[in-house]
Protein backbone atom coordinates (compact mmCIF):
# COMPACT_ATOMS: atom_id res chain seq x y z
CA UNK A 1 0.00 0.00 0.00
CA UNK A 2 1.15 3.45 -0.89
CA UNK A 3 0.73 6.63 1.37
CA UNK A 4 -0.34 9.63 0.02
CA UNK A 5 1.49 12.18 0.68
CA UNK A 6 1.21 16.08 0.38
CA UNK A 7 4.11 18.69 1.19
CA UNK A 8 3.83 20.39 4.96
CA UNK A 9 2.52 23.87 5.36
CA UNK A 10 4.38 26.08 7.38
CA UNK A 11 3.61 30.07 8.35
CA UNK A 12 4.87 31.99 10.86
CA UNK A 13 2.11 34.12 12.35
CA UNK A 14 4.45 37.30 13.06
CA UNK A 15 6.04 37.19 9.78
CA UNK A 16 2.33 36.65 8.05
CA UNK A 17 0.57 39.12 10.65
CA UNK A 18 -0.82 42.46 8.90
CA UNK A 19 -2.42 45.54 10.95
CA UNK A 20 -4.90 48.25 9.52
CA UNK A 21 -6.48 50.66 11.68
CA UNK A 22 -9.82 51.32 10.23
CA UNK A 23 -10.75 47.20 11.22
CA UNK A 24 -9.34 44.03 11.75
CA UNK A 25 -7.73 42.01 8.64
CA UNK A 26 -8.25 38.79 8.07
CA UNK A 27 -5.61 37.02 5.99
CA UNK A 28 -6.56 33.57 4.88
CA UNK A 29 -2.86 31.39 4.52
CA UNK A 30 -4.26 28.77 2.96
CA UNK A 31 -6.61 26.01 2.31
CA UNK A 32 -6.63 22.35 2.85
CA UNK A 33 -9.45 19.93 2.09
CA UNK A 34 -12.41 22.46 1.59
CA UNK A 35 -11.38 24.11 5.09
CA UNK A 36 -9.15 27.26 5.49
CA UNK A 37 -6.84 28.49 7.79
CA UNK A 38 -6.03 32.45 8.43
CA UNK A 39 -4.06 34.76 10.57
CA UNK A 40 -6.31 38.11 12.03
CA UNK A 41 -4.80 40.88 13.09
CA UNK A 42 -6.63 42.99 15.52
CA UNK A 43 -5.80 46.54 16.63
CA UNK A 44 -6.59 47.60 20.45
CA UNK A 45 -10.69 47.87 20.95
CA UNK A 46 -11.50 46.68 17.30
CA UNK A 47 -14.90 44.67 17.29
CA UNK A 48 -15.82 41.95 14.61
CA UNK A 49 -19.17 42.26 12.96
CA UNK A 50 -22.05 40.25 15.32
CA UNK A 51 -22.07 37.18 12.49
CA UNK A 52 -22.25 33.31 12.15
CA UNK A 53 -21.17 31.00 9.59
CA UNK A 54 -24.57 28.95 8.54
CA UNK A 55 -22.91 26.17 7.38
CA UNK A 56 -18.93 25.96 8.89
CA UNK A 57 -17.54 25.46 12.37
CA UNK A 58 -14.75 28.12 13.45
CA UNK A 59 -12.18 27.90 15.42
CA UNK A 60 -10.06 30.83 16.96
CA UNK A 61 -6.59 30.31 18.78
CA UNK A 62 -5.28 33.27 20.66
CA UNK A 63 -1.36 33.30 20.10
CA UNK A 64 -1.21 36.94 21.52
CA UNK A 65 -3.28 39.60 22.42
CA UNK A 66 -6.54 39.05 23.42
CA UNK A 67 -10.11 40.26 24.11
CA UNK A 68 -13.35 38.80 24.52
CA UNK A 69 -15.87 36.59 22.38
CA UNK A 70 -19.68 37.37 22.56
CA UNK A 71 -21.97 34.88 21.96
CA UNK A 72 -25.83 34.67 22.69
CA UNK A 73 -24.59 32.59 25.75
CA UNK A 74 -22.28 35.22 27.11
CA UNK A 75 -19.22 35.83 26.97
CA UNK A 76 -15.96 34.41 26.73
CA UNK A 77 -12.34 35.63 27.72
CA UNK A 78 -9.36 35.41 25.21
CA UNK A 79 -6.13 35.21 26.07
CA UNK A 80 -2.76 33.40 24.51
CA UNK A 81 -3.49 29.72 24.66
CA UNK A 82 -6.72 29.74 24.76
CA UNK A 83 -8.64 28.81 21.96
CA UNK A 84 -12.72 29.27 21.25
CA UNK A 85 -15.12 26.72 18.75
CA UNK A 86 -17.80 28.14 17.10
CA UNK A 87 -20.42 25.69 15.74
CA UNK A 88 -22.25 26.17 12.42
CA UNK A 89 -24.66 29.09 12.22
CA UNK A 90 -23.37 29.81 16.23
CA UNK A 91 -23.76 34.17 15.98
CA UNK A 92 -20.64 35.42 17.43
CA UNK A 93 -18.67 38.60 17.97
CA UNK A 94 -14.78 39.60 18.94
CA UNK A 95 -13.77 42.46 20.96
CA UNK A 96 -10.29 43.18 21.25
CA UNK A 97 -8.57 44.26 24.16
CA UNK A 98 -5.86 46.96 24.64
CA UNK A 99 -2.94 45.22 22.55
CA UNK A 100 -2.55 44.10 19.35
CA UNK A 101 -3.74 40.47 19.15
CA UNK A 102 -3.27 37.26 16.87
CA UNK A 103 -5.29 35.11 16.34
CA UNK A 104 -5.17 31.86 14.15
CA UNK A 105 -8.66 30.41 13.04
CA UNK A 106 -9.38 27.56 11.05
CA UNK A 107 -12.72 27.08 9.09
CA UNK A 108 -14.16 23.84 7.90
CA UNK A 109 -17.35 22.13 6.78
CA UNK A 110 -19.67 23.91 3.90
CA UNK A 111 -20.08 26.98 2.50
CA UNK A 112 -17.89 29.69 4.55
CA UNK A 113 -20.11 32.80 4.03
CA UNK A 114 -20.97 34.79 6.98
CA UNK A 115 -24.05 36.57 7.63
CA UNK A 116 -23.97 39.79 9.68
CA UNK A 117 -26.99 41.20 12.17
CA UNK A 118 -24.58 44.37 13.40
CA UNK A 119 -21.27 45.57 13.69
CA UNK A 120 -20.89 47.75 16.70
CA UNK A 121 -16.90 48.81 15.65
CA UNK A 122 -18.16 50.56 12.43
CA UNK A 123 -21.41 52.99 13.08
CA UNK A 124 -21.58 53.71 9.35
CA UNK A 125 -22.25 49.70 8.43
CA UNK A 126 -25.87 48.68 7.26
CA UNK A 127 -27.18 45.36 6.73
CA UNK A 128 -26.83 43.64 3.73
CA UNK A 129 -30.44 42.46 2.07
CA UNK A 130 -28.97 39.26 1.89
CA UNK A 131 -28.44 39.79 6.05
CA UNK A 132 -31.58 40.87 6.28
CA UNK A 133 -33.31 37.85 4.24
CA UNK A 134 -30.76 35.61 6.15
CA UNK A 135 -32.26 36.96 9.79
CA UNK A 136 -35.95 37.41 9.04
CA UNK A 137 -35.43 33.42 8.02
CA UNK A 138 -33.67 32.46 10.96
CA UNK A 139 -34.60 35.03 13.96
CA UNK A 140 -32.09 35.12 17.03
CA UNK A 141 -34.22 33.49 19.82
CA UNK A 142 -35.98 36.18 22.55
CA UNK A 143 -33.73 35.08 25.74
CA UNK A 144 -30.34 35.26 23.99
Amino acid sequence: MKVRSRPMIAHNLHDESAFDPTRHVEKILGTLDGGDFTVACWEPGQVSPNHCHPEATEIYFCYQGGGVMRTPDGETPVSPGSFIVHPPGELHEYENGPERTLLFRVRYGGDKTSHAIEWRGHPEWTQSPENIAYFENNPVADDQ
